[in-house]
């Protein structure tokens, strides 16, 4: 069985983030650090999509 040490990473660095935001920012599916992040709240429930694009994952 492989492991991904990078994603791995990348997760940790996404749950430091969130951690020291105190819950302000939120790191969307294939977030990387300098990459946008999103800001949780009503306005954002169910317009993640026009916020964050899978093009923006993991690049």
């Amino acid at each position: 069985m492989g492991r991904n040490v990078s994603e791995t990473l990348r997760q940790v660095q996404a749950f430091q983030l969130v951690c020291a935001s105190k819950g302000a920012e939120a790191t969307p599916s294939g977030w990387r650090p300098g990459k946008k992040t999103l800001k949780p709240g009503i306005n954002l429930v169910g317009k993640v999509w026009e916020e964050w694009t899978t093009d923006q994952a993991f690049d």
